[in-house]
């Protein structure tokens, strides 16, 4: 399993696929403001780890692509959203102890392997779950 780009992908597009991610994405964002406005920066900002465009995007790959990418996708940003959280520990926990500047490069320091260590680990745990063929 590897990473592939494949730009004739976009032109099998239609403009009403791009306007539900657009659409549901801003909504996200818009509802991630609204939580900080009421409940203040700490909450909201927990929510601006949402992927914005996650659901429609996962949904547009289902149909796309097959339902195997889609769940790799999911599985992907599950395991980003998780580097993500380390993030945010990191600098809670370092802001009133370090510059800005060395907070924010440990904490992406931090999430970087966090994120690594979790993709290489699931990719290792989905290849031993996979059924060995016979190569005779």
């Amino acid at each position: 399993m590897g990473i592939k780009i494949d730009l004739s992908k976009l032109k099998q597009m239609r403009w009403s696929d791009y306007a539900i991610r657009f659409i549901f994405g801003g909504l996200v964002t818009m509802l991630t403001g609204v939580l900080a406005y009421r409940y203040g920066p700490s909450i909201g900002g927990l929510f601006m780890a949402f992927p914005a465009v996650l659901p429609a995007s996962i949904t547009l790959i289902e149909k796309h692509e097959n339902i195997d990418a889609a769940g790799a996708d999911t599985a992907g940003a599950a395991l980003g959203s998780i580097g993500l959280v380390t993030f945010a520990i990191a600098v809670w926990y370092f802001v009133d102890r370090w510059s800005a500047w060395i907070v924010l490069m440990a904490a992406t320091l931090i999430w970087l392997v966090v994120a690594i260590t979790l993709w290489l680990v699931s990719t290792a745990i989905s290849k031993s779950l996979k059924p060995k063929t016979d190569q005779r």
